[in-house]
């Protein structure tokens, strides 16, 4: 029985990374994968010896994985499947802990660069909450309560009301992530909606058609045939998932490659170009790396302006709030001047 969760990328980029190694050594997949079980956490013990059960009854790696549960995700399994396949295993295992390295070096990046706006915005509600305090004390010349910042909100009261207000949506988002970074990375409606977002969009979207590149690239270095390479390729890249059957029904009436896959509309005009050159030069499987190294970058630089963006954002809605409360307090001390007048 797996486990009933998704093994950390830490973790399966150094399980993967040293087994492609050992592989790489001439050690058995066995033999190799049974080190890795002695190694892993408790919790996931459970999945790696469904594994290694797959194993020993004949299965395949990938099927093996798939079989054990949610804890290795379509990425991993993808890939591997490709190593499976073209008899592989070392190189797709080396590939995919590369591949999670990256993300891995990527999602500190983001947390790094967010540091900064996310300190900002807690001493902006901080210094929201000690004037909601101060307010509860500003009266009008009649003695009337004057709501300063126009929230509804003045005193101690009112600054305890704004705080488990706050404190309720950090609860929220604390308890919606797992299931949001789930989401993510099954390629569920979390990057569904990413993909629509105005630049972090076309980083997924680079993200993905460099995952599917790489499989691709592999089966074709595996000798693979176009329908094999393409299902491995989707599988690998849920997000672009092709029905291989209809790519091999085009082919056989006499659409090349590229045509057939152009014809499903899912892969971006890039990978296609590069299917076609490959194609024709007979070296698709290093058109298919070449393009997938590029893709990456261009999904590290969209995903770094991403967070620029947010940290913007973030400085902005800040810089905007001064703006406001300064603006509020000398509509009231212009309000009291004239009442003064009137007196």
């Amino acid at each position: 029985m797996g486990a009933t969760g998704r093994m950390s990328d830490r973790q399966l980029a150094d399980v993967l990374g040293r087994l492609a190694t050992a592989l790489a050594a001439g050690i058995d997949m066995r033999r190799a994968w049974a080190a890795e079980t002695s190694r892993v956490p408790h919790r996931w013990r459970p999945a790696m010896e469904a594994v290694a059960s797959g194993i020993a009854a004949g299965d395949g790696l990938a099927l093996a994985m798939q079989r054990a549960g949610g804890a290795f995700p379509p990425l991993v399994r993808g890939l591997v499947a490709v190593g499976d396949a073209g008899g592989r295993d070392a190189e797709a295992l080396r590939d995919v802990a590369a591949a999670l390295e990256r993300g891995i070096r990527g999602r500190r990046e983001l947390r790094a660069a967010l540091a900064g706006p996310a300190l900002r915005l807690v001493m902006a509600l901080a210094a929201i909450s000690v004037l909601i305090l101060v307010n509860g004390a500003i009266t009008d010349l009649d003695g009337k309560a004057v709501d300063i910042l126009g929230l509804g909100l003045t005193g101690r009261a009112g600054a305890i009301r704004f705080l488990t207000a706050v404190a309720g949506v950090v609860v929220l988002a604390v308890l919606a992530w797992p299931l949001l970074a789930r989401s993510w990375a099954d390629h569920g409606l979390a990057r569904t909606i990413a993909a629509r977002i105005p630049i972090l969009g076309p980083a997924v979207r680079s993200a993905e058609a460099a995952a599917w590149c790489k499989a691709a690239g592999l089966a074709s270095h595996a000798g693979l045939d176009a329908g094999r390479l393409v299902g491995l390729a989707s599988s690998a890249a849920p997000g672009l998932r092709i029905a291989a059957g209809r790519v091999e029904e085009r082919l056989r009436g006499g659409a090349t490659l590229d045509e057939a896959l152009a014809a499903e509309g899912r892969l971006p005009r890039t990978v296609l170009e590069a299917v076609a050159v490959g194609e024709m030069t007979g070296t698709t499987a290093e058109s298919l790396d070449r393009l997938a190294g590029r893709l990456d970058e261009e999904a590290r630089a969209g995903f770094t302006a991403a967070v620029g963006a947010v940290g913007f954002i973030a400085w902005a809605a800040v810089a905007g709030l001064v703006a406001l409360v300064v603006f509020r307090f000398g509509s009231f001390y212009a309000g009291i001047l004239n009442q003064a007048r009137t007196l």
